[in-house]
Protein backbone atom coordinates (compact mmCIF):
# COMPACT_ATOMS: atom_id res chain seq x y z
CA UNK A 1 0.00 0.00 0.00
CA UNK A 2 3.06 2.23 0.89
CA UNK A 3 4.59 1.71 -2.71
CA UNK A 4 1.37 2.34 -4.49
CA UNK A 5 0.74 5.95 -2.76
CA UNK A 6 4.53 6.86 -3.54
CA UNK A 7 3.67 6.14 -7.16
CA UNK A 8 0.46 8.21 -7.10
CA UNK A 9 2.34 11.05 -5.73
CA UNK A 10 4.87 10.95 -7.75
CA UNK A 11 2.54 10.42 -10.65
CA UNK A 12 0.70 13.50 -9.32
CA UNK A 13 4.33 15.49 -8.96
CA UNK A 14 5.40 14.75 -12.74
CA UNK A 15 2.01 15.71 -14.12
CA UNK A 16 2.41 19.68 -12.50
CA UNK A 17 5.99 19.76 -13.67
CA UNK A 18 4.96 18.74 -17.27
CA UNK A 19 1.95 21.15 -17.02
CA UNK A 20 4.69 24.36 -16.58
CA UNK A 21 5.73 25.68 -20.34
CA UNK A 22 9.62 26.73 -20.46
CA UNK A 23 10.73 28.40 -23.91
CA UNK A 24 13.45 26.26 -24.99
CA UNK A 25 16.40 29.43 -24.76
CA UNK A 26 17.16 29.09 -28.68
CA UNK A 27 16.45 32.49 -29.56
CA UNK A 28 12.81 32.15 -30.42
CA UNK A 29 10.38 35.30 -30.63
CA UNK A 30 6.58 34.25 -29.67
CA UNK A 31 3.86 35.81 -29.66
CA UNK A 32 0.43 34.66 -27.90
CA UNK A 33 -0.75 32.71 -30.66
CA UNK A 34 2.66 30.97 -30.85
CA UNK A 35 2.49 30.04 -27.40
CA UNK A 36 -0.68 28.38 -28.14
CA UNK A 37 0.70 26.63 -30.66
CA UNK A 38 4.03 25.64 -28.32
CA UNK A 39 2.06 24.66 -25.37
CA UNK A 40 -1.74 24.57 -26.05
CA UNK A 41 -2.06 23.24 -22.04
CA UNK A 42 -0.12 26.22 -20.93
CA UNK A 43 -2.35 28.70 -22.79
CA UNK A 44 -5.49 28.75 -25.10
CA UNK A 45 -7.36 31.04 -26.97
CA UNK A 46 -11.19 31.31 -27.64
CA UNK A 47 -11.37 33.25 -30.32
CA UNK A 48 -11.29 36.46 -28.59
CA UNK A 49 -9.25 36.47 -25.25
CA UNK A 50 -6.40 34.05 -24.26
CA UNK A 51 -6.38 32.34 -21.32
CA UNK A 52 -2.94 31.21 -18.97
CA UNK A 53 -3.79 28.39 -17.00
CA UNK A 54 -0.37 27.26 -16.08
CA UNK A 55 2.54 28.88 -15.29
CA UNK A 56 4.78 30.13 -17.64
CA UNK A 57 8.66 31.16 -17.91
CA UNK A 58 10.45 32.72 -21.10
CA UNK A 59 13.85 31.64 -21.08
CA UNK A 60 17.23 33.82 -21.66
CA UNK A 61 17.54 34.61 -25.53
CA UNK A 62 13.94 34.28 -26.40
CA UNK A 63 10.91 36.67 -26.44
CA UNK A 64 7.34 37.56 -25.79
CA UNK A 65 6.45 40.39 -28.01
CA UNK A 66 2.70 41.28 -27.47
CA UNK A 67 2.14 43.98 -30.57
CA UNK A 68 -1.77 44.12 -30.91
CA UNK A 69 -4.15 44.69 -28.14
CA UNK A 70 -5.05 41.19 -27.17
CA UNK A 71 -6.45 40.09 -23.67
CA UNK A 72 -4.32 37.34 -21.50
CA UNK A 73 -6.56 36.41 -18.25
CA UNK A 74 -4.28 34.45 -16.09
CA UNK A 75 -5.58 31.72 -14.10
CA UNK A 76 -5.68 32.13 -9.87
CA UNK A 77 -1.65 31.94 -8.64
CA UNK A 78 -0.13 31.48 -11.66
CA UNK A 79 2.64 33.77 -12.47
CA UNK A 80 4.57 34.82 -15.60
CA UNK A 81 8.85 34.51 -15.20
CA UNK A 82 10.94 36.28 -18.10
CA UNK A 83 14.77 35.35 -18.09
CA UNK A 84 14.91 36.77 -21.86
CA UNK A 85 12.76 39.67 -23.20
CA UNK A 86 8.82 40.73 -22.78
CA UNK A 87 7.84 43.86 -24.90
CA UNK A 88 4.45 44.60 -24.76
CA UNK A 89 2.82 47.50 -27.00
CA UNK A 90 -0.39 48.19 -28.57
CA UNK A 91 -0.97 50.70 -31.53
CA UNK A 92 -4.76 50.84 -30.66
CA UNK A 93 -6.55 49.75 -27.51
CA UNK A 94 -4.08 48.47 -25.12
CA UNK A 95 -2.49 44.92 -24.48
CA UNK A 96 -4.79 43.64 -21.23
CA UNK A 97 -3.03 41.03 -18.59
CA UNK A 98 -4.86 40.58 -15.51
CA UNK A 99 -6.71 37.70 -13.55
CA UNK A 100 -9.56 35.20 -15.26
CA UNK A 101 -11.15 35.71 -11.92
CA UNK A 102 -10.74 39.50 -10.37
CA UNK A 103 -11.57 38.25 -6.91
CA UNK A 104 -8.95 35.40 -7.44
CA UNK A 105 -5.82 37.49 -8.01
CA UNK A 106 -3.03 35.40 -10.63
CA UNK A 107 0.58 35.73 -9.04
CA UNK A 108 2.01 38.34 -10.97
CA UNK A 109 5.59 38.54 -12.95
CA UNK A 110 9.29 38.01 -12.45
CA UNK A 111 11.82 39.98 -14.26
CA UNK A 112 14.64 37.82 -14.01
CA UNK A 113 18.05 40.30 -13.75
CA UNK A 114 19.17 40.21 -17.16
CA UNK A 115 16.17 40.40 -18.78
CA UNK A 116 14.91 42.84 -21.36
CA UNK A 117 11.19 44.66 -20.22
CA UNK A 118 9.66 47.30 -22.30
CA UNK A 119 5.94 47.77 -21.72
CA UNK A 120 3.98 50.06 -23.44
CA UNK A 121 0.01 50.85 -23.55
CA UNK A 122 -0.84 47.59 -20.96
CA UNK A 123 -3.25 47.32 -18.49
CA UNK A 124 -1.61 45.07 -15.84
CA UNK A 125 -4.51 44.09 -13.32
CA UNK A 126 -5.42 41.98 -10.18
CA UNK A 127 -2.14 40.22 -10.14
CA UNK A 128 0.58 40.02 -7.69
CA UNK A 129 2.62 42.93 -8.89
CA UNK A 130 5.46 43.13 -11.16
CA UNK A 131 9.13 41.62 -9.39
CA UNK A 132 11.66 43.70 -11.28
CA UNK A 133 15.45 42.19 -10.93
CA UNK A 134 16.84 43.27 -13.86
CA UNK A 135 18.55 46.47 -14.78
CA UNK A 136 16.70 47.19 -18.49
CA UNK A 137 13.38 47.69 -17.58
CA UNK A 138 11.01 50.28 -18.61
CA UNK A 139 6.98 50.63 -18.51
CA UNK A 140 5.27 53.41 -20.08
CA UNK A 141 1.69 54.47 -21.19
CA UNK A 142 0.09 51.74 -18.88
CA UNK A 143 -2.11 51.08 -16.28
CA UNK A 144 -1.32 49.66 -12.79
CA UNK A 145 -4.32 48.67 -10.63
CA UNK A 146 -5.06 46.11 -7.77
CA UNK A 147 -2.50 44.22 -6.72
CA UNK A 148 -1.57 42.31 -3.93
CA UNK A 149 1.35 40.54 -2.40
CA UNK A 150 2.39 37.85 -4.91
CA UNK A 151 5.56 38.03 -7.62
CA UNK A 152 6.75 41.24 -5.19
CA UNK A 153 5.69 41.93 -2.31
CA UNK A 154 7.42 44.81 -1.80
CA UNK A 155 5.53 47.49 -3.70
CA UNK A 156 3.02 47.04 -7.44
CA UNK A 157 6.45 47.61 -9.38
CA UNK A 158 9.22 46.63 -7.36
CA UNK A 159 12.88 47.05 -8.57
CA UNK A 160 15.91 45.78 -7.52
CA UNK A 161 18.83 47.01 -9.36
CA UNK A 162 19.81 49.66 -12.80
CA UNK A 163 17.85 52.33 -13.84
CA UNK A 164 14.36 51.86 -14.35
CA UNK A 165 12.15 53.83 -16.42
CA UNK A 166 8.47 54.10 -14.76
CA UNK A 167 6.45 57.16 -17.13
CA UNK A 168 3.51 58.74 -17.79
CA UNK A 169 1.63 55.78 -15.90
CA UNK A 170 -1.93 55.50 -13.85
CA UNK A 171 -1.11 53.28 -10.71
CA UNK A 172 -3.71 52.86 -8.37
CA UNK A 173 -5.60 51.32 -5.45
CA UNK A 174 -2.93 48.77 -4.75
CA UNK A 175 -2.89 46.93 -1.59
CA UNK A 176 1.12 47.85 -1.58
CA UNK A 177 3.06 50.92 -2.84
CA UNK A 178 3.02 51.94 -6.11
CA UNK A 179 7.06 51.71 -6.86
CA UNK A 180 9.57 50.96 -4.36
CA UNK A 181 13.21 49.44 -3.75
CA UNK A 182 14.88 47.90 -1.11
CA UNK A 183 16.95 49.48 1.41
CA UNK A 184 20.44 47.96 0.55
CA UNK A 185 19.69 48.16 -3.45
CA UNK A 186 20.99 50.91 -5.54
CA UNK A 187 17.95 52.00 -7.95
CA UNK A 188 18.40 55.44 -9.41
CA UNK A 189 15.63 55.03 -11.05
CA UNK A 190 13.08 57.85 -13.43
CA UNK A 191 9.78 58.24 -12.04
CA UNK A 192 8.13 60.93 -14.29
CA UNK A 193 4.45 61.98 -14.90
CA UNK A 194 2.77 59.33 -13.47
CA UNK A 195 -0.67 59.11 -11.56
CA UNK A 196 -0.13 57.48 -8.18
CA UNK A 197 -3.59 57.07 -6.17
CA UNK A 198 -4.82 55.33 -3.41
CA UNK A 199 -1.70 52.83 -3.12
CA UNK A 200 -0.96 50.64 0.17
CA UNK A 201 -4.55 49.89 0.74
CA UNK A 202 -3.35 47.49 2.90
CA UNK A 203 -2.77 50.59 5.49
CA UNK A 204 1.16 49.90 6.37
CA UNK A 205 3.60 52.35 7.19
CA UNK A 206 4.87 52.26 3.23
CA UNK A 207 4.51 55.49 1.44
CA UNK A 208 3.13 54.97 -2.26
CA UNK A 209 6.84 56.03 -3.44
CA UNK A 210 8.81 54.15 -1.32
CA UNK A 211 12.91 54.39 -2.28
CA UNK A 212 16.13 53.04 -0.85
CA UNK A 213 19.88 55.05 -1.71
CA UNK A 214 21.15 55.18 -5.10
CA UNK A 215 24.35 54.72 -4.90
CA UNK A 216 27.16 56.90 -6.48
CA UNK A 217 28.05 60.52 -7.87
CA UNK A 218 26.71 59.74 -11.16
CA UNK A 219 23.18 58.12 -10.32
CA UNK A 220 20.18 60.08 -9.60
CA UNK A 221 16.60 59.46 -8.76
CA UNK A 222 14.50 61.49 -10.37
CA UNK A 223 10.88 61.93 -9.20
CA UNK A 224 9.26 64.49 -11.59
CA UNK A 225 5.93 65.85 -12.66
CA UNK A 226 3.85 62.68 -10.90
CA UNK A 227 0.54 63.24 -8.96
CA UNK A 228 0.78 61.39 -6.04
CA UNK A 229 -2.67 61.65 -4.20
CA UNK A 230 -3.70 60.01 -1.26
CA UNK A 231 -6.96 58.13 0.24
CA UNK A 232 -7.80 59.91 3.63
CA UNK A 233 -9.16 56.60 4.95
CA UNK A 234 -5.22 54.97 5.22
CA UNK A 235 -3.39 56.64 8.51
CA UNK A 236 -0.29 55.47 7.77
CA UNK A 237 0.71 55.96 4.29
CA UNK A 238 3.07 58.89 3.04
CA UNK A 239 3.59 60.42 -0.22
CA UNK A 240 7.37 59.52 -0.91
CA UNK A 241 10.06 58.44 1.03
CA UNK A 242 13.90 58.11 0.14
CA UNK A 243 15.92 56.38 2.73
CA UNK A 244 19.47 55.88 3.33
CA UNK A 245 19.86 52.79 6.30
CA UNK A 246 23.12 51.88 5.07
CA UNK A 247 25.67 53.82 4.44
CA UNK A 248 25.22 54.41 0.91
CA UNK A 249 24.32 57.50 -0.94
CA UNK A 250 20.96 59.11 -2.05
CA UNK A 251 21.31 61.60 -5.34
CA UNK A 252 17.42 62.96 -6.10
CA UNK A 253 15.66 65.44 -8.24
CA UNK A 254 11.95 65.96 -6.55
CA UNK A 255 10.83 68.10 -8.39
CA UNK A 256 7.17 69.62 -10.47
CA UNK A 257 5.04 66.79 -8.67
CA UNK A 258 1.20 67.36 -6.97
CA UNK A 259 1.51 65.24 -3.21
CA UNK A 260 -1.62 65.31 -1.77
CA UNK A 261 -3.61 63.55 1.01
CA UNK A 262 -0.81 61.50 2.80
CA UNK A 263 0.15 60.71 6.02
CA UNK A 264 2.81 63.10 4.98
CA UNK A 265 4.54 64.64 1.91
CA UNK A 266 8.10 64.07 1.05
CA UNK A 267 10.45 62.76 3.22
CA UNK A 268 14.25 62.01 3.15
CA UNK A 269 15.96 59.98 5.80
CA UNK A 270 19.53 59.03 6.36
CA UNK A 271 23.14 60.64 5.88
CA UNK A 272 25.11 61.35 2.82
CA UNK A 273 21.55 63.08 0.79
CA UNK A 274 22.08 65.30 -1.73
CA UNK A 275 18.81 65.92 -3.34
CA UNK A 276 16.92 69.23 -5.70
CA UNK A 277 12.89 69.34 -3.84
CA UNK A 278 11.45 72.25 -6.17
CA UNK A 279 8.02 73.66 -7.41
CA UNK A 280 6.09 70.69 -5.70
CA UNK A 281 2.64 71.18 -4.56
CA UNK A 282 2.48 69.23 -1.38
CA UNK A 283 -1.08 70.20 0.39
CA UNK A 284 -2.99 68.76 2.86
CA UNK A 285 -0.86 65.45 4.05
CA UNK A 286 -2.63 65.56 7.07
CA UNK A 287 -4.42 62.12 7.01
CA UNK A 288 -3.30 60.40 10.28
CA UNK A 289 -3.51 63.47 12.70
CA UNK A 290 -1.21 62.97 14.72
CA UNK A 291 1.38 65.66 15.20
CA UNK A 292 3.84 63.64 16.59
CA UNK A 293 4.23 60.85 14.41
CA UNK A 294 3.56 62.96 10.85
CA UNK A 295 2.23 65.26 8.81
CA UNK A 296 5.23 67.12 7.51
CA UNK A 297 5.03 68.75 3.86
CA UNK A 298 8.81 68.03 4.20
CA UNK A 299 10.77 66.04 6.40
CA UNK A 300 14.52 65.77 6.66
CA UNK A 301 15.99 63.04 9.00
CA UNK A 302 19.79 62.25 9.65
CA UNK A 303 22.35 61.10 12.26
CA UNK A 304 24.98 63.06 11.06
CA UNK A 305 25.24 66.43 8.95
CA UNK A 306 25.71 65.29 5.82
CA UNK A 307 22.87 66.15 4.25
CA UNK A 308 22.41 68.73 1.33
CA UNK A 309 19.13 69.47 0.49
CA UNK A 310 18.19 72.03 -1.76
CA UNK A 311 14.41 73.40 -1.58
CA UNK A 312 12.84 76.55 -4.43
CA UNK A 313 9.49 77.14 -5.37
CA UNK A 314 7.78 75.04 -3.73
CA UNK A 315 3.84 75.30 -2.05
CA UNK A 316 3.31 73.91 1.46
CA UNK A 317 0.01 74.12 2.59
CA UNK A 318 -2.57 72.43 5.05
CA UNK A 319 -0.27 69.98 6.26
CA UNK A 320 0.49 69.39 10.40
CA UNK A 321 4.03 70.53 9.69
CA UNK A 322 5.25 72.47 6.80
CA UNK A 323 9.13 71.67 6.76
CA UNK A 324 10.46 69.69 9.74
CA UNK A 325 14.64 68.89 10.32
CA UNK A 326 15.28 65.99 12.91
CA UNK A 327 18.37 65.06 14.08
CA UNK A 328 21.25 66.67 12.22
CA UNK A 329 19.27 67.20 9.01
CA UNK A 330 19.96 70.32 7.32
CA UNK A 331 17.99 71.98 4.39
CA UNK A 332 19.21 75.15 2.18
CA UNK A 333 15.73 77.11 1.46
CA UNK A 334 17.41 80.04 -0.03
CA UNK A 335 20.49 82.36 -0.33
CA UNK A 336 21.48 86.08 -0.89
CA UNK A 337 22.39 85.19 -4.88
CA UNK A 338 19.49 82.12 -4.70
CA UNK A 339 16.09 82.91 -2.93
CA UNK A 340 14.16 80.20 -1.37
CA UNK A 341 10.59 81.85 -3.14
CA UNK A 342 9.13 78.68 -1.45
CA UNK A 343 5.26 79.75 -0.20
CA UNK A 344 3.86 78.20 2.88
CA UNK A 345 0.40 78.60 4.52
CA UNK A 346 -2.02 77.06 7.32
CA UNK A 347 0.66 74.19 8.11
CA UNK A 348 -0.05 73.33 11.90
CA UNK A 349 -1.62 71.65 14.41
CA UNK A 350 -3.05 71.94 17.85
CA UNK A 351 -4.42 75.78 17.07
CA UNK A 352 -0.37 76.68 15.98
CA UNK A 353 1.28 77.35 12.98
CA UNK A 354 4.37 75.68 11.80
CA UNK A 355 5.78 76.47 8.51
CA UNK A 356 9.36 75.39 9.44
CA UNK A 357 10.74 73.36 12.44
CA UNK A 358 14.44 73.40 13.03
CA UNK A 359 14.59 70.77 15.36
CA UNK A 360 18.20 70.72 15.15
CA UNK A 361 21.02 72.77 16.02
CA UNK A 362 22.54 73.61 12.65
CA UNK A 363 21.99 77.13 11.10
CA UNK A 364 18.99 77.00 8.38
CA UNK A 365 19.69 79.59 5.69
CA UNK A 366 15.75 80.26 4.09
CA UNK A 367 16.01 83.49 2.60
CA UNK A 368 13.35 84.91 0.79
CA UNK A 369 10.83 82.37 1.08
CA UNK A 370 6.32 83.60 1.77
CA UNK A 371 6.02 82.12 5.31
CA UNK A 372 2.39 83.43 5.43
CA UNK A 373 1.23 83.52 1.77
CA UNK A 374 -2.47 84.21 3.57
CA UNK A 375 -0.66 87.67 4.72
CA UNK A 376 1.30 88.85 1.85
CA UNK A 377 2.40 91.33 3.97
CA UNK A 378 3.27 89.79 7.14
CA UNK A 379 5.88 91.23 9.39
CA UNK A 380 9.07 90.20 10.88
CA UNK A 381 7.45 89.39 14.13
CA UNK A 382 4.27 87.21 12.32
CA UNK A 383 7.18 85.28 10.24
CA UNK A 384 9.17 84.47 13.45
CA UNK A 385 5.90 83.23 15.33
CA UNK A 386 5.75 80.41 12.30
CA UNK A 387 9.36 79.28 12.70
CA UNK A 388 10.59 76.98 15.91
CA UNK A 389 14.29 77.89 15.97
CA UNK A 390 17.23 79.23 18.44
CA UNK A 391 14.98 82.67 19.43
CA UNK A 392 12.27 79.70 20.96
CA UNK A 393 15.20 77.27 22.39
CA UNK A 394 18.84 78.22 22.43
CA UNK A 395 19.81 75.02 21.82
CA UNK A 396 18.39 74.68 18.47
CA UNK A 397 20.43 76.09 15.70
CA UNK A 398 18.94 79.70 14.05
CA UNK A 399 17.38 80.43 11.07
CA UNK A 400 17.94 83.12 8.79
CA UNK A 401 14.98 84.02 7.41
CA UNK A 402 15.48 87.37 5.90
CA UNK A 403 13.98 88.74 2.93
CA UNK A 404 11.33 87.57 3.38
CA UNK A 405 7.91 88.27 1.16
CA UNK A 406 5.30 86.95 -0.93
CA UNK A 407 6.05 89.08 -4.41
CA UNK A 408 7.70 85.97 -5.70
CA UNK A 409 9.51 85.94 -8.97
CA UNK A 410 7.81 83.78 -10.92
CA UNK A 411 4.09 84.02 -12.35
CA UNK A 412 1.78 83.67 -9.73
CA UNK A 413 0.00 80.40 -11.62
CA UNK A 414 -2.09 79.61 -8.21
CA UNK A 415 -4.03 83.14 -9.27
CA UNK A 416 -4.52 81.44 -12.58
CA UNK A 417 -6.31 78.10 -10.89
CA UNK A 418 -9.36 76.89 -12.85
CA UNK A 419 -11.31 73.83 -10.60
CA UNK A 420 -12.01 71.53 -13.17
CA UNK A 421 -14.65 68.52 -11.91
CA UNK A 422 -14.94 66.24 -11.67
CA UNK A 423 -10.94 65.22 -11.98
CA UNK A 424 -10.57 62.10 -12.29
CA UNK A 425 -13.59 62.08 -14.54
CA UNK A 426 -15.42 59.84 -17.07
CA UNK A 427 -15.27 62.26 -20.14
CA UNK A 428 -17.23 65.03 -18.93
CA UNK A 429 -15.52 68.05 -17.31
CA UNK A 430 -17.16 71.40 -16.01
CA UNK A 431 -15.65 74.75 -15.51
CA UNK A 432 -15.99 78.20 -14.60
CA UNK A 433 -14.13 80.33 -16.93
CA UNK A 434 -13.33 83.83 -15.31
CA UNK A 435 -10.31 84.69 -16.65
CA UNK A 436 -10.95 84.76 -19.92
CA UNK A 437 -9.59 82.03 -21.75
CA UNK A 438 -10.99 81.47 -24.93
CA UNK A 439 -9.37 77.97 -26.05
CA UNK A 440 -9.02 75.00 -24.06
CA UNK A 441 -6.55 72.22 -25.71
CA UNK A 442 -5.81 68.91 -25.14
CA UNK A 443 -2.54 67.06 -25.20
CA UNK A 444 -1.38 63.37 -24.70
CA UNK A 445 1.40 62.43 -22.35
CA UNK A 446 4.13 62.39 -25.73
CA UNK A 447 3.04 66.68 -26.14
CA UNK A 448 1.01 65.55 -28.85
CA UNK A 449 -2.33 67.63 -29.24
CA UNK A 450 -5.30 65.91 -29.67
CA UNK A 451 -8.64 68.25 -29.43
CA UNK A 452 -9.50 71.40 -29.05
CA UNK A 453 -12.53 73.54 -27.64
CA UNK A 454 -13.87 77.02 -27.93
CA UNK A 455 -14.64 78.39 -24.54
CA UNK A 456 -17.42 80.34 -23.31
CA UNK A 457 -17.39 83.05 -20.75
CA UNK A 458 -18.48 81.82 -17.18
CA UNK A 459 -19.54 78.32 -17.17
CA UNK A 460 -18.41 75.58 -19.53
CA UNK A 461 -19.38 71.61 -19.90
CA UNK A 462 -17.10 69.97 -22.15
CA UNK A 463 -17.40 66.29 -23.13
CA UNK A 464 -14.16 65.34 -24.41
CA UNK A 465 -14.52 61.61 -26.05
CA UNK A 466 -11.54 60.42 -25.05
CA UNK A 467 -10.34 57.01 -23.79
CA UNK A 468 -9.62 56.11 -20.28
CA UNK A 469 -6.08 57.68 -19.70
CA UNK A 470 -3.73 60.90 -18.24
CA UNK A 471 -4.06 64.21 -20.13
CA UNK A 472 -2.82 67.28 -20.14
CA UNK A 473 -5.22 70.32 -20.47
CA UNK A 474 -4.16 73.62 -21.30
CA UNK A 475 -6.17 76.89 -21.11
CA UNK A 476 -4.97 79.22 -23.44
CA UNK A 477 -5.86 83.16 -22.92
CA UNK A 478 -4.51 86.42 -25.18
CA UNK A 479 -2.07 87.01 -22.26
CA UNK A 480 -1.90 83.55 -20.20
CA UNK A 481 -1.71 79.87 -20.27
CA UNK A 482 -2.62 77.38 -17.39
CA UNK A 483 -2.03 73.60 -17.69
CA UNK A 484 -3.11 70.91 -15.49
CA UNK A 485 -3.53 67.33 -15.48
CA UNK A 486 -6.59 65.56 -16.38
CA UNK A 487 -7.56 61.59 -15.25
CA UNK A 488 -10.39 59.47 -17.72
CA UNK A 489 -11.63 56.25 -16.00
Amino acid sequence: MKQLSFFFFAFLFSLNIQAQFTTPGSGINYSLSDLVTASPSTISFNGTRYTLSQPLTISANDTLQISTADSLMVAPGIRITVSGSFFTDSASDPVVISAENPQNHFDGLRFEQGAEVAINNTKITYGGGLRVLTEDFAITNSYIAHHISGAATGAAISLSRGAPVIANNTITLNDLPAVASGANQNVPASILNNWIEKNSQSNQNRPQINMGPTGGTQDTLKIIENTIIGDRSLDKVGGIAISNFVNQEIRAIIDNNTVEDNRYGITIAGPNAFAYIRENNINNNDSQNLPNSGGSGISLNSNTNTQNIIARKNTITGNLWGITLLGNASINLGTNQDLGENSFDNNGNNGTIYALYNNTSNNINAIGNCWISSNPNATNTQVEDVIVHQTDDPNLGLVNFSLFGCNLSTPNTEALNIVVYPNPTDGQINFKNDLNFNKLEVYNLMGKKIKSFKLSQSENNIHLGLSEGLYLIKFIGIQQQYTKKLMIN
